[in-house]
């Protein structure tokens, strides 16, 4: 069963990803980025990014991205302590601690942040 939910979640985080890179990359107007929009709630802004490596191992520090139903968040972004520069993870068997059945990626932000998606 833990098997299952896991493939669940990441089917999710997967279509989440795919679905808001989709959505709004047709409308973006500053040319930059192709990877998902990501919220940061600490700033209110929106950052558009570019995926650089999926997956990575789990070696290091990430800062955890949670998929939401208005797409992709964070709470540190850009110039705060707490931003680890786009080394992210995703909580995909929700235990709610970074282990080997979450995901793993690197994906920056590209600044400046903006307060519409």
């Amino acid at each position: 069963m833990k098997t299952i939910k896991s493939i669940t979640t990441a089917c999710l985080i997967g279509a989440a990803l795919v679905a808001t890179t989709a959505a709004l990359a047709e409308e973006r107007t500053t040319g930059r980025g192709t990877g998902p929009i990501i919220y940061v709630t600490s700033q209110g802004l929106f950052y558009d990014s570019i995926v650089v490596a999926d997956p990575l191992p789990m070696k290091g520090n990430f800062q955890q991205l949670i998929p939401g139903m208005n797409g992709l968040s964070t709470e540190f972004g850009p110039g705060e302590v707490g931003h680890l520069g786009g080394r992210w993870w995703v909580d995909v068997d929700g235990g709610g601690v970074m282990d080997a059945g979450d995901h793993y990626f690197l994906c920056p932000l590209l600044g400046p942040g903006r307060a519409e998606m």
